[in-house]
């Protein structure tokens, strides 16, 4: 068990969030005094720019020791303009202070802080502050917090254990609590620290943190009913912030959630190679002790690596977080004409890394930079901020809407990347998610079809870029994305290769999806005197926006609702005008929604996704050593791997049908040039009797004297390309129902019932049939080819799979003739490099199988109904011995039929 604990103070701004730190500190002897915010020495307020406006502006943290545990308390910023750098720091913490201000009960912005921390599931604690000034009342906002918060807020001020009306209320709050109490009248201590750890306790406390009244029972409440989490041995970790020091350091600040986090450890960030935490420094207000190691559970601040994110999760922590607050509004910044461009963007971007919600991008079109900002007051830090710290003055113009784009239905994006010695190819499945979901990245590719390490490189380049949509160029959200299928090359596939697969898979995804464009929604809450109130209505209807019942409350009327961003922006001065200022307008981004007037907004952005050479949504291919490009509509004619989501829908579309079955033997000519090769490769080829055995290390033997080869002098080649058929056969055995089934009772059945099946194909469509089965794991298996009627059936050699002897042969044969591959995993190495040798699936397979028994039966239907002709007169001697077989087995259905329906 841990004795770490991390505990985040939230709070509307001016609740008095910030005085609660510097009591709390001081009363647990952190601090020898305890700071003002309006005097400017308070703490937690390090930067000039908070000491003068009096706001925080960046989480910072402190360390304060709670009995047995070590605290680490996070002040996080109250105004909502800052409300992405509060959210960051929610991913890291193990309970909350959710402080209120008792002179303005609960607000617009309490509630969203209440809803995110239901979000994250964080422990809670309630503080009800400045209770010392005039007009607070106790009773009114304990009921007002029961109302908002529900009735599981418990008053914990005056807790009383003696008292059988608050043990009754606390009991209430658990269904087996509820049942122990009535049994024993008592309350177990760690049924109340389980309660609230699960969220089905909240306690409260009334006080004020400027005279340090009720902070003391805060204290006391935090030592009793927190717990500290155990955590896993296996390293973790959690970052949160991005900050520079004083000295221009880059410092990734994060939480271990498990293991050690050592000096000169090295932990992979996601780039090319892991990176080094050079120094551990953990924070208390602007100052910091070193540190040797960390433990799990504590939060520290990491000096050394440089590609780090807030939100990025390390070690066991693999999945990334993203907060939910994001900006609505875009802004073209400004900058001096003596600045250079170039140098002004990367100091901006180095900027982002600490902001990330900026969102800073360079427009080529209009040679721009544009950046996304919360509001007013953090466009004015961010003048400040750069003004500082890069000494140029920048400006803001009035900003616009930024809007986003999802998709309607599922869809397949395909990328390929493969110029002269390199390879990748990704198949993607992008399917849409409820609104709010942000964008959520799987895998559901096998392991023997992509190996694991690129699988999560693919996982990372899917989470490293901020991917566009193909409307307005907008950033992508509410979206799955599912890595389904993959390939690499055993020598020319390097890294950056998955990245740029990646990326144009997503992009061809997009393309090929119906996408939906979205814009940001306010939830508002205004107040307008009654007489003003069919005013209030009649312009939220104007704006696209709806709203809940009126509320009367006295004089004036309450109306909350949703309207767009880009409706809503301007409506705080009219509100005054029409009210002559008794109204008030609070609004707060909700999210994202189908956008009111997509046609416009995609009209005015001008963007055409075709040429935004930034983000190609074709791909590159190789033919005859040099790479060229296949537009997005065309690129899945030209992918190695089978479409994973036109299989699953013609899977689904389709029924199963029967495998044909007593297609009668069709002779064939012998292939000089395939033996050569089989001879090359395992010396020459066995005829034997025909049988086939199941049996592990022996002979396979399986073969007909009706397969001998014709007479030396007979002529065996032709300049045409001949066409080739290899075919996995374990795969397309384990993939059709009825040989699947076989093969459970018999495999040996099921491979003959296979080879059966391809010989009658292969007499109706004359190619070379060449059926693969795996002999890898027999010891000492020296491979085996044999000739089975009209096809060739090879057993490999020890360590050597089926995919891998498909692989060389086609190379060998591909050069002069045409190949067909049969399997349907798409695990197969890449068969052929440039030569266009075409993938057949198991269900494709099995298709070409039925149409060559559909094209018999039409032949001999339009024969047979030809007057004074017999449909044996036109045909070869052996397609009238088929058509006859066929006919017969007519017959016999016929029949059956016949009786069925007699009897």
């Amino acid at each position: 068990m841990s004795k770490y604990l991390t505990v985040g103070l939230l709070a509307h701004v001016d609740a008095g969030k910030t005085t609660l730190a510097e009591s709390l500190l001081y009363l647990t002897g952190s601090i020898r005094k305890a700071g003002r915010v309006d005097h400017g020495d308070a703490f937690l307020d390090t930067l000039a720019l908070e000491k003068e406006r009096g706001i925080t502006i960046f989480s910072k943290q402190a360390r304060m020791n709670v009995e047995d545990k070590a605290v680490t308390l996070l002040d996080t910023p109250g105004h909502e303009d800052f409300g992405a750098e509060m959210e960051r720091t929610l991913m890291v913490l193990d309970y909350a202070i959710l402080v209120i201000s008792g002179a303005d009960g609960i607000r617009g912005h309490d509630e969203t802080l209440w809803n995110l921390l239901k979000r994250y599931h964080i422990p809670t604690f309630l503080f009800i502050n400045k209770m010392d000034q005039r007009g607070t009342d106790r009773d009114i906002l304990f009921r007002q917090v029961s109302e908002k918060f529900g009735s599981h807020c418990v008053d914990f001020s005056d807790a009383d254990f003696s008292s059988a009306d608050f043990l009754e209320v606390l009991a209430l709050c658990d269904e087996d609590m509820l049942d122990s109490y009535l049994e024993t009248g008592q309350v177990q201590m760690e049924d109340v620290i389980r309660l609230i750890k699960q969220r089905h306790l909240f306690p409260c406390y009334f006080g004020s943190a400027l005279k340090q009244e009720g902070v003391r029972e805060l204290i006391t409440g935090l030592g009793a009913w927190t717990q500290c989490p155990a955590y896993p041995e296996e390293f973790g970790a959690r970052i949160y912030k991005i900050s520079r020091d004083d000295k221009g350091t880059r410092l990734t600040h994060l939480k271990v959630t498990g293991g050690t986090l050592k000096v000169k450890m090295s932990m992979d960030t996601g780039g090319e190679e892991p990176e080094k935490a050079d120094q551990l420094r953990v924070y208390s207000g602007a100052s910091f002790k070193m540190e040797n190691q960390i433990c799990a559970g504590d939060i520290c601040a990491v000096a050394g690596p440089v590609h780090t994110r807030a939100g990025q999760g390390l070690g066991i922590e693999a999945e990334n977080a993203h907060p939910l607050m994001e900006p609505a509004l875009t802004y073209h910044i400004r900058i001096p004409e003596n600045v250079p461009v170039p140098e002004m963007l990367g100091r901006l971007r180095e900027l982002e890394e600490e902001i990330p919600e900026l969102h800073i991008v360079w427009n080529e079109s209009a040679r721009e930079i544009h950046a996304q900002a919360m509001g007013q007051v953090q466009l004015e830090i961010l003048k400040s901020l750069i003004r500082q710290r890069y000494n140029v003055e920048v400006d803001f113009d009035s900003g616009s809407i930024v809007y986003k784009e999802t998709i309607a239905s599922p869809a397949e994006g395909v990328g390929h990347f493969e110029p002269l010695r390199h390879y990748a190819e990704v198949h993607l499945l992008l399917e849409p998610m409820p609104e709010g979901s942000g964008l959520v990245f799987d895998t559901a590719c096998s392991e023997d079809t992509l190996d694991k390490n690129w699988q999560r490189l693919i996982l990372t380049h899917l989470e490293e870029k901020r991917h566009v949509g193909v409307l307005t160029g907008a950033e992508i959200t509410d979206m799955k994305i599912t890595l389904m299928s993959g390939r690499a090359h055993l020598k020319h596939t390097e890294g950056g290769d998955f990245r740029q697969a990646t990326y144009r898979a997503v992009r061809q995804g997009l393309k090929s999806a119906q996408s939906v464009l979205l814009e940001p929604v306010y939830a508002f809450t205004l107040e307008v005197p009654g007489e003003n109130t069919g005013r209030a209505l009649a312009d939220i209807q104007k704006m696209e926006g709806s709203f809940d019942p009126p509320e009367t409350l006295g004089e004036m009327t309450r109306i909350t609702g949703t309207a767009p961003v880009a409706l809503m922006r301007e409506y705080h001065s009219q509100v005054s005008v029409y009210t002559k200022g008794r109204g008030r307008l609070a609004c707060r981004v909700k999210g994202y929604e189908s956008c009111h007037n997509t046609q416009e907004v995609i009209e005015a952005s001008g963007y055409d996704s075709e040429a935004d050479t930034d983000n190609p949504t074709g791909s590159i291919f190789c033919s005859h050593g040099s790479g060229f490009y296949v537009p997005w509509d065309q690129v899945t004619g030209y992918m190695h791997l089978p479409s994973c989501l036109g299989k699953r829908r013609k899977e689904a579309e389709r029924e199963a049908q029967p495998v044909p079955k007593n297609v009668p033997d069709i002779s064939w000519e012998d292939e000089k040039e395939l033996e050569e090769i089989f001879v090359r490769t395992y010396g020459p080829i066995r005829r034997t009797s025909r049988g086939m055995s199941n049996s592990g290390g022996k002979t396979r033997t399986f073969g007909d004297k009706s397969g001998s080869p014709k007479k030396k002098n007979e002529k065996v080649m032709s300049d045409k390309p001949k066409e080739y058929l290899l075919v996995d056969g374990y795969n397309i055995i384990f993939s059709w129902d009825d040989l699947n089934d076989l093969s459970k009772g018999n495999m040996d059945s099921a491979r003959t019932k296979l080879a059966d099946i391809l010989c009658d194909y292969q007499g109706c469509r004359k190619n070379t049939v060449i059926l693969v089965f795996d002999a890898y794991r027999v010891e000492g298996h020296p491979g085996e080819i044999l000739q089975y009627k009209n096809i060739y059936i090879v057993y490999t050699k020890e360590a050597e799979t089926a995919d891998q002897y498909i692989e060389k042969t086609v190379h060998e044969i591909g050069k002069k003739h045409h190949v067909t591959v049969a399997t349907s995993d798409g695990t197969e190495q890449v068969i052929i490099l440039g030569q266009g040798a075409r993938r057949l699936s198991a269900r494709g397979l099995l298709e070409e199988i039925l149409e060559a028994k559909r094209e018999i039966r039409e032949i001999y239907m339009e024969k047979r109904g030809m007057s004074g002709q017999n449909l044996f007169e036109n045909l070869p001697e052996h397609m009238a011995r088929m058509m006859e077989d066929v006919r017969l087995g007519y017959s016999r259905l016929s029949d059956s039929q016949e009786r069925s329906d007699k009897q």
